[in-house]
């Protein structure tokens, strides 16, 4: 397994988190130290100890020990639940590639895998000459794609598997994600992504299940990277 790898996603809302958290127990199984990084999150919540953000906690959860600090999961947290471009200009907040990188390497150089989890879709701008996609390209992170499985997701993983290539970066898997529990012809739908797909399926996680007990169903998929 790579010393690091950059989860992305088909859109927002399709359980990059849950997906993240799932490979990370499923990395630990195989006896690895790994932690997560959220490096930009929108959306944070007001608490005694700063800004918070759930999918940042998540991954903070799913880490080995020693549990890292949230500020190092999570450099830029945003209140605001927009796109973090809109959320830090309203902040006031400056999103430089600098900043993440030095917590990037930080936990680089503790752990044997980092989990990175990007923010909403591929290119989802971050800062005006900053997009979501620049993270894995500046740091040479190979990626997973999640994919939501809900009607629409063929086009959208096509779509975001181009630009990951058209980027010059590596796709090296995809997990399957239902988030749509009543999904019309969903084996199909799989089967489907199979064939068009460039990469190898993961594995594929049912609704509703935990990721500490889903890691099972990607543990074949992780010994095979």
């Amino acid at each position: 397994m790579t010393p690091a790898v950059f989860v992305a996603g088909t859109d927002t809302g399709i359980g990059k988190t849950h997906a993240a958290c799932t490979l990370m127990h499923a990395l630990r199984a195989e006896g690895r130290r790994v932690c997560g990084m959220k490096p930009v999150a929108s959306g944070c919540a007001e608490t005694a100890q700063g800004l918070r953000n759930d999918d940042a906690l998540a991954l903070q959860a799913a880490s080995s020990e020693p549990v890292p600090a949230y500020d190092e999961i999570n450099p830029i947290a945003l209140r605001e639940p927009l796109s973090p471009h809109l959320a830090a200009a309203h902040a006031g907040v400056t999103i430089a590639m600098l900043a993440l990188q030095t917590a990037f390497r930080a936990l680089d150089a503790r752990y044997d895998t980092v989990v990175v989890e990007g923010v909403g879709g591929w290119r989802v701008p971050l800062a005006p000459q900053l997009l979501a996609s620049d993270i894995p390209r500046a740091w040479g992170l190979p990626v997973i794609l999640v994919v939501g499985l809900r009607l629409g997701c063929l086009n959208h993983a096509v779509l975001t598997a181009e630009a990951i290539a058209a980027d010059g970066c590596r796709l090296i898997g995809w997990i399957g994600n239902c988030i749509d529990p009543d999904m019309a012809a969903i084996e199909e739908n799989i089967d489907t992504l199979h064939a068009l797909l460039p990469a190898p399926c993961l594995g594929i996680l049912p609704h509703g299940l935990a990721p500490a007990h889903a890691a099972g169903l990607l543990q074949q998929g992780v010994q095979q990277l």
